[in-house]
């Protein structure tokens, strides 16, 4: 079931200065987002992405077009009618916004007590939040007596307190280390996986996508120019914008002067086998290279592995006579492909 749908949305914003034009930030896009799904926007600066999200939990208005939540479009709906919305969506910020003369605990109250909860209830759930997070012993201390991943802890139980559908998460890694990150991304497939939460991301960071989503749609200059599941988008990406995105984390077929170096570093023939998800196992390409005496050496590449899904490439110089090379590249060849690139070493 599709639960956020936007249809013909552009968003515009005035000129900065009087002889400007208008700034088109978000250009005509389409877009669904499926019930329980985690779907990722990635893009660079200017994208568009970060206005997609507030179109989302409408603080901001479409120019044109429709955004709809659950079947109702959001841009008729009344104030009154819009906190009720609001109040079905949480969200977790880049820079944790959290109130720095409140406790943990009163940080993650905040929400129940605007919404005006009892007072017996708000505990309840704060302590069950914390317990989720695993923040329980910290209930008691002020922000600036957390790590920065504690802190987006604190924001995701925050976002959790009124039990919302949807979680929208805009670049909530970009300020955290590496390590930290992938605590706070696990905690986030959890959301999903045991609340059966919704979560849109926002990133620039390609791994968040690989890591976290379960689809991925990539924006430029305002537009959606590539969407899909997330497997399908980094083996094999059909725009140069994503390509690069893919690049800064998939290690591709060398070219230019990577190849030049591996030429000079092995001797031999350079060729790169393509691994996909069904063809055969890279051991019987192995086995046909060496039942014909030659010698191979993987120089570049590696194998992703996206949820049990595997692609890649591996690069391998092989060694030996120039007849027996040629007939194990044909034989590996009826496994698998097999590009050569170089013509002799």
């Amino acid at each position: 079931m599709t639960l956020i749908r936007l249809r013909g949305v552009t968003k515009t914003f005035p000129p900065a200065a009087k002889s400007a034009e208008p700034v088109v930030a978000v250009d005509d896009v389409d877009l669904d987002i499926a019930a329980g799904e985690i779907c990722g926007i990635i893009g660079y600066s200017g994208a568009g992405k970060s206005t997609v999200l507030r179109l989302v939990n409408a603080l901001e208005t479409p120019t044109s077009g429709t955004v709809e939540v659950d079947g109702v479009d959001i841009t008729r709906l009344g104030e009154r009618d819009l906190r009720r919305l609001r109040s079905d969506i949480g969200m977790i910020f880049q820079q944790f916004n959290l109130f720095d003369s409140r406790t943990v605990a009163g940080n993650v109250a905040y929400p129940l007590e605007v919404a005006g909860h009892p007072r017996a209830e708000i505990r309840a759930r704060v302590a069950e939040l914390l317990e989720f997070v695993g923040l329980s012993g910290k209930a008691g201390n002020y922000p600036e007596q957390l790590s920065g991943g504690q802190k987006q802890r604190v924001g995701i139980a925050r976002a959790l307190a009124t039990s919302p559908r949807i979680l929208l998460a805009d670049e909530a890694t970009s300020a955290l280390d590496p390590d930290t990150t992938q605590e706070v991304l696990a905690l986030l497939k959890r959301v999903n996986a045991e609340l059966g939460v919704t979560i849109l991301v926002i990133t620039h960071e390609m791994d968040v996508i690989r890591t976290l989503a379960d689809r991925v749609v990539v924006m430029e200059h305002g537009r959606v120019i590539e969407a899909g599941a997330v497997f399908d988008i980094l083996s094999a990406p059909q725009h140069a914008a994503t390509a690069r995105f893919v690049a800064s984390i998939i290690e591709d077929v060398p070219t230019g002067e990577d190849l030049a170096v591996l030429r000079g570093r092995h001797p031999g023939r350079i060729v790169t086998l393509d691994v996909r998800e069904g063809t055969a196992a890279q051991a019987d390409v192995f086995a046909a290279l060496a039942a014909h005496g030659v010698r191979f050496e993987v120089v570049h590449g590696g194998i992703n592995d996206i949820r049990g899904r595997v692609f890649g490439h591996l690069t391998l110089a092989l060694t030996g006579e120039t007849d027996a090379v040629d007939r194990a590249i044909a034989a590996a060849s009826a496994f698998a492909d097999l590009t050569e690139e170089t013509v002799r070493g």
